[in-house]
């Protein structure tokens, strides 16, 4: 019998699976899509075109939709996006993601520590830990930031229900630092408008492979999904695909063959700096989902090889930290300005860096 999970289908009559415009909030940058559906095919099932396999768990639905969601590259099958001519064989573990969490998502209240730098009646300013998923979603339906805030609204008898509110943008899993939380539905218009005209200030420390040939630049290029990999991004010069991207960067250290830069967003599209910096060829230090996760740069170096892996071992993620977030406060509409300290895992790799220079 083929097995599924539909604890988090979305319950609509008929499922939307065009993708469309973003939102202010889903623009942001996130950990990757939400599974709302997942099957593992029968050994005795037949090929089967994937529409209308899908088709069958889904009677209120239509082929049509279907095949649509297939086209955009959201029906994944063995990690693989699959078009609607996909047949199934047996064995086939098959997943629907989209970029919207599923309706009946369930937040439970756990007691998991925050960093809060400020909090207010309208907003709530945490310090986010890398390895911390921001909001439950495919893989990680519990211990995200959203359960712990659910959990301290509860405690502090405040307003806890955080299934959609409260979150104006995101961070993505292994990414440390700052991000703002609307405690109000004013708060949450307010704070996202400022998000999508680009009011807010944000800067992000970086460790890219390489040296860049310049003190400060421009990064420029649409991004979109990419075409296979659905959980990664891609940079489309020619703007075929994907949204107006442009990110500046300015160098704060180099180190032969790695790089310290600070990055100002001017857009705020998913894995931004991680697609921007792939694209032009200096690939986050350690970043696994980007082939960051390799010594890209010095390998004929003697026990360089050792090096780096001491490195990722100290800095076990991306390398990206959030340092600065300024907004306007929803109330007072005076400026709050924060800043976050580099993580100690950053900290550690860049002392290594500083040391294995005086000495090579």
């Amino acid at each position: 019998m083929n097995q599924h999970t539909n604890e988090n289908l979305d319950q609509d009559p008929e499922l939307n699976f065009d993708l469309g415009e973003d939102t202010a909030e889903e623009d942001q940058e996130h950990e990757g899509l939400y599974e709302h559906l997942r099957l593992n095919v029968d050994p005795g099932q037949a090929p089967l075109r994937i529409d209308k396999y899908l088709l069958i768990f889904r009677q209120n639905s239509s082929r049509n939709k279907l095949s649509q969601t297939c086209r955009a590259g959201n029906v994944v099958v063995n990690g693989t996006a699959v078009k609607q001519n996909y047949k199934v064989k047996p064995g086939d573990q098959i997943s629907v993601l989209l970029s919207r969490p599923p309706r009946d998502t369930v937040v439970v209240p756990q007691d998991i520590p925050l960093t809060i730098v400020y909090e207010d009646a309208d907003v709530l300013v945490v310090d986010k830990p890398a390895g911390m998923v921001v909001h439950p979603g495919h893989g990680n339906w519990d211990g995200t930031l959203v359960n712990a805030l659910a959990y301290h609204f509860e405690k502090n008898n405040q307003k806890s229900d955080l299934d959609r509110v409260g979150l104006v943008h995101r961070i993505d899993k292994d990414t440390s630092g700052l991000l703002v939380i609307a405690k109000t539905e004013f708060a949450l218009s307010f704070l996202a408008k400022q998000f999508f005209e680009r009011k807010t200030k944000r800067l992000y420390w970086a460790f890219v492979w390489g040296n860049l040939s310049e003190d400060q630049g421009t990064i420029e290029g649409h991004i979109g999904r990419h075409e296979k990999n659905r959980m990664q991004m891609s940079v489309f010069p020619d703007g075929s695909q994907g949204k107006h991207a442009v990110t500046h960067y300015k160098v704060k250290e180099r180190f032969r063959h790695m790089t310290w830069v600070e990055c100002r967003l001017e857009t705020g599209r998913t894995h931004q700096i991680r697609a921007h910096f792939k694209y032009i060829g200096h690939t986050l230090f350690n970043d696994e989902r980007y082939e960051g996760h390799v010594a890209l740069r010095g390998v004929n170096l003697p026990k360089y090889k050792q090096f780096i892996k001491n490195v990722f071992e100290i800095l076990p993620r991306q390398a990206l930290h959030a340092h600065t977030l300024g907004f306007i406060h929803p109330s007072t509409k005076e400026p709050m300005f924060f800043e976050s300290p580099m993580p100690p895992d950053m900290q550690m790799a860049l002392e290594k860096w500083r040391a294995y220079l005086e000495h090579n």
